[in-house]
């Protein structure tokens, strides 16, 4: 009796669980083009006016003004990236290094062939609203920050630095900053912030430093201090 029943259950959970395994699952619904695009541009709007908000203008008309701007700017940035994979550029060397071309370096060779107006009217819509001060604060945003860190490394590093090699070097990342807004990853970011490093580190070597020495003494410093259990 005991094993017919254990059979009858048997039976049973066979019958009702089988067919929910061989049923197939509702696929679920296709994103189109449009609405991806639609979500995106939302979010770059919101993004934009988030940016603006931080700046705490107290002037309705000219934040909408501002985000508009900023959000044009997101989406323009946006659309040229993906329609120019780093595929369109063909394989090749760097000519300064000799280097096969990395996917990074051939999407910075893409993205960089945006037309220069996009910029244009980025920095344009932002200087007639904004000062000077308020612009750079827009665009760390873009840059999440990179000017201010980069040169707080600098001043760790830099052993007495000069009124004049910070202006410089302040001169550079800020250059950097302004041409990195027109790129969409931080790793493209990043990769222009590295360039205008070059260019800071090639100034100290040429005016009196020794950057990789200075570079070495400070690593060599944090390595003793952590030693010795300071943060």
């Amino acid at each position: 009796m005991k094993k017919k029943l254990k059979f009858c259950l048997l039976a049973f959970v066979v019958s009702t669980t089988l067919p929910a395994f061989g049923q197939e699952q509702p696929a679920k619904p296709a994103v189109s083009v449009a609405d991806a695009k639609a979500k995106s541009d939302t979010e770059q709007e919101k993004k934009a006016a988030e940016w603006v908000a931080s700046l705490i203008l107290n002037d309705a008309e000219k934040e909408n003004r501002l985000t508009r701007v900023v959000a044009t700017h997101l989406k323009a940035v946006r659309d040229w990236h993906n329609a120019h994979p780093f595929s369109t550029v063909p394989a090749g060397i760097n000519p300064v290094t000799g280097n096969p071309l990395s996917e990074l370096d051939r999407q910075l060779i893409a993205d960089s062939a945006m037309p220069e107006t996009v910029h244009q009217n980025l920095m344009s819509g932002l200087q007639k609203d904004l000062d000077k001060n308020q612009v750079a604060a827009i665009l760390d945003k873009y840059t999440v920050g990179k000017v201010a860190f980069t040169m707080k490394g600098y001043r760790a590093i830099v052993p007495n630095l000069t009124e004049k090699e910070e202006a410089t070097l302040l001169g550079f990342m800020e250059q950097a900053r302004e041409q990195a807004v027109d790129y969409k990853s931080i790793k493209e970011i990043s990769a222009i912030f590295e360039i205008y490093k070059t260019k800071s580190e090639q100034y100290l070597n040429a005016n009196g430093r020794n950057w990789r020495e200075m570079y070495n003494n400070y690593t060599a410093i944090l390595k003793a201090q952590k030693a010795a259990g300071k943060k």
